[in-house]
C-alpha cells in the first residue's frame, strides 16, 4: 500500500486527510482583524447607538468644549482680549500654587500657543463626544480635569526640582512658558477609554505617539502629555473598584435633587396626592370599643 493511501486509510474509512493548522501569520492577521472589530464595537459603535438614543444632548460636552477654544481663540486675537485671556485662564509654573489652580479649568478652553486650534478641534470634539456617550458626563469631567491637573502639578515640581536632577527637572525658564489648551485632557480621556474598555490598539496609538511627541520634540507640553497618559492609566486601573467613603461621588454633581411634593393652602394636600396619615392625631376608635345604645338604654331604666 502506497503512503497515501496509508494515510488515507488512518482516517478511517478513507476519509480526506485534515488540512493543516494555520501558520503563524495567518493566526497573527486573524488576531489583529479580531481584535480591531472589538475595538471598532467598544469604542465607536456602542457610544454612537447611545447617541442616537440620546440625542443632541449627548453631545453637551462636546459642543461646549469646541465652542469654549472657539471663543477664547477669537478673543485672543485682539491685544485686549490676549490680556483678557492670560488672566482667566493663562497658567505658568511661577505662578502662585492658589492661582494656578484657579486657573486650571478656564485653561482647559485655551489653546495651547504653539499648536494649530482648527486642528485640535476636531480631536476635541471626538475625545468628548466619545468619553460622554461610553462614560458619562461626570466621569469623563473627572478624567479630563484630573488628567490636566496632574500635568500642570507635575511640571511645577520638574521646575522646582532643576535641570540637574536626573534629566526629570525643568530650567527655571519653563515657569515663564504659557501652559495652555485642552491636549492632555483629550490625551487623558483615549487613555482612559483604552484602558477601561480593553482597546489595546488606541492605546498604542495614543501612548506611542506621546511618547514619539516627546522624544522628537522635547519640551514642556510633551512632558506634561506623558504625565497625563499616567495618570489616566492609574484612574483606568482603578475604575470599577469600590469607591472610598471618604471620597464622595462625582455622579452625584450632575444628579438633580428630589423636590418634595407641594401641598395645597393651608397645608391641605393638593390634587392628586395623598395626605399621609399623622401620627400625632389620636385614633378612632374601633367598632369593638364603641357603646352600644341599648346597653346606654338599659343603664338609665335601671337608675
Amino acid at each position: 500500500m502506497r503512503p497515501v493511501e496509508e494515510r488515507r486509510g488512518a482516517t478511517g474509512g478513507g476519509g480526506a486527510v485534515r488540512d493543516r493548522a494555520p501558520g503563524l501569520p495567518a493566526r497573527v492577521g486573524a488576531f489583529v482583524l479580531r481584535t480591531l472589530r472589538n475595538e471598532g464595537r467598544t469604542i465607536f459603535v456602542d457610544p454612537v447607538r447611545r447617541l442616537l438614543g440620546r440625542g443632541p444632548a449627548g453631545l453637551l460636552l462636546a459642543g461646549v468644549a469646541v465652542g469654549g477654544v472657539i471663543f477664547f481663540h477669537a478673543l485672543a486675537q485682539r491685544p485686549t482680549g490676549a490680556d483678557v485671556v492670560r488672566a482667566v485662564g493663562g497658567v505658568q509654573g511661577d505662578l502662585p500654587l492658589w492661582l494656578a489652580l484657579l486657573r486650571t479649568p478656564v485653561s482647559l478652553y485655551v489653546p495651547a500657543l504653539d499648536l494649530p486650534v482648527w486642528a485640535g478641534i476636531t480631536q476635541l470634539f471626538l475625545a468628548f463626544a466619545l468619553a460622554e456617550n461610553s462614560l458619562g458626563r461626570a466621569r469623563t469631567l473627572a478624567v479630563a480635569y484630573a488628567t490636566t491637573l496632574a500635568g500642570t502639578l507635575t511640571a511645577r515640581v520638574m521646575i522646582m526640582a532643576g535641570p540637574d536632577r536626573w534629566g526629570f527637572g525643568l530650567p527655571p525658564e519653563a515657569g515663564q512658558v504659557l501652559d495652555t489648551g485642552p491636549s492632555a485632557a483629550v490625551v487623558g480621556l483615549f487613555t482612559y477609554i483604552s484602558v477601561v474598555r480593553r482597546a489595546p490598539v488606541v492605546f498604542l496609538l495614543t501612548g506611542g505617539s506621546m511618547v514619539w511627541e516627546s522624544i522628537a520634540k522635547p519640551n514642556l507640553a510633551g512632558r506634561e502629555h506623558l504625565v497625563a497618559v499616567a495618570a489616566a492609566i492609574v484612574l483606568g486601573l482603578l475604575h470599577g473598584r469600590r469607591r472610598p467613603a471618604w471620597l464622595p461621588d462625582p455622579r452625584g454633581l450632575l444628579r438633580r435633587p428630589k423636590r418634595p411634593k407641594r401641598s395645597g393652602p393651608g397645608g391641605a394636600a393638593g390634587p392628586g396626592t395623598v395626605a399621609a396619615p399623622d401620627s400625632a392625631a389620636p385614633a378612632a376608635p374601633s367598632a369593638a370599643e364603641m357603646p352600644s345604645p341599648r346597653a346606654d338604654a338599659r343603664v338609665n331604666m335601671d337608675i
